[in-house]
């Protein structure tokens, strides 16, 4: 009995099998769009150039609207309590790639050395910090979900040098009720070594006790911090991943 019915199953999977053709799982639904890869300190075709590093902060204000008034040339870098930046385009889904430099004269020590940080959605921040042979709290060094994940590893270049990160976010999902359907996500690889795999967050970033989400719009803009500490941008882009 139990041959028998192993010998009819080999029949009806060879017969399903030929009866298949290989066009039957082919998708042609849709034609991805054609984009030209980034060149050495280009951007992709696809992307917005949010700053080159040729005085050009036109896509930068800071909160309340007014100009920024961060040092704008070869590079932006932060101006001690002049207030954080962010951009006056909204973001949700996107890939960004963004340079940064901590002072390369060291001052302080923990988190006062080399402080700043990306605020994806202007809520949830991957640090920036001089984490060079600088020991601090794990999940506030450089690489981190501040407050939240710990870095797989320790990618930083000596202060002075820049740093490059590429950040892969997925931002969270609210229903008409306003109630959280799915949590953001993060990617983040510095210096080309993945320090954040796809990670949970548990909600916006908070200094002090426990995040968690409350309900925001699907686009908010990109948000650099002023921390005190002198850090430059450079070669910011995004692309918008909710387009594709």
């Amino acid at each position: 009995m139990k041959f028998s019915m192993l010998f009819l199953g080999m029949i009806f999977f060879s017969y399903y099998s030929f009866a298949q053709k290989a066009q039957d799982t082919e998708d042609w639904s849709r034609k991805p769009e054609t984009v030209t890869p980034a060149k050495r300190g280009k951007a992709p075709s696809d992307a917005l150039v949010l700053y080159s590093g040729k005085k050009d902060a036109g896509n930068w204000q800071h909160p309340n609207g007014d100009p920024i008034k961060w040092k704008d040339g070869k590079s932006l870098t932060v101006v001690a309590k002049t207030g954080d930046v962010q951009t006056k385009e909204a973001f949700g889904d996107i890939q960004l790639h963004i340079e940064w430099r901590t002072p390369r004269k060291v001052t302080g020590s923990s988190q006062g050395r080399g402080n700043s940080g990306i605020f994806l959605m202007g809520l949830y921040e991957v640090q920036v910090l001089d984490s060079y042979e600088n020991e601090t709290y794990y999940n506030g060094q450089a690489g981190s979900v501040y407050k939240q994940q710990i870095p797989l590893v320790n990618s930083c270049r000596p202060p002075g040098k820049w740093q490059v990160y590429d950040i892969f976010f997925t931002a969270p999902r609210f229903n008409e009720e306003k109630i959280l359907q799915t949590p953001a996500y993060v990617t983040v690889v510095q210096n080309g070594i993945v320090v954040q795999n796809h990670v949970e967050l548990a909600g916006p970033t908070v200094f002090v006790g426990e995040p968690q989400y409350k309900f925001h719009p699907d686009k908010l803009p990109i948000k650099l911090q002023d921390h005190g500490n002198p850090v430059s941008y450079r070669s910011i882009w995004v692309r918008d991943l909710l387009k594709k």
